[in-house]
């Protein structure tokens, strides 16, 4: 039977299960028997609104002409002026619709090669609507 190993909180040094203060700081030792997840782990932190950026990009390549993916950002007039022109253009022989696909498009590649911090910085924080 493996003997347990708790891990300070303060200075993650390794403890016997047993030990209420850390042998290495004092400090107080939890009752739990892995590591906690600290700064620097194997784990990069989740950065606040970098989830909207796969979904957006490939919506705006597959569905670009219908400004699904300014919905899924949050830009309501965008997405309707998209999808109003690409409503509209399908009377008048489809150019405009072209148009606003081919700006779909380059948005969704741009949301994709733009890295999750340039993404949530430029898209969720500074709300650039356009390109």
């Amino acid at each position: 039977m493996a003997t347990k190993v708790t891990f300070c909180p303060n200075c993650n040094a390794q403890n016997s299960g047993l030990a209420n203060h850390c042998t290495s700081c004092g400090a107080n030792l939890p009752n739990y028997s892995m590591p906690p997840q600290r700064v620097g782990s194997n784990f990069p932190a989740k950065i606040h609104g970098a989830d909207n950026k796969l979904p957006a990009g490939i919506c705006g390549i597959l569905l670009g002409a219908f400004g699904v993916h300014k919905f899924i950002l949050g830009y309501t007039n965008e997405g309707i002026t998209m999808l109003v022109i690409s409503l509209v253009g399908f009377a008048l022989c489809g150019i405009p619709t072209a148009i606003v696909s081919i700006i779909g498009l380059i948005e969704g590649i741009i949301y994709l090669t733009k890295s999750d911090e340039e993404f949530v910085t430029t898209y969720v924080q500074n709300k650039k609507g356009w390109f």
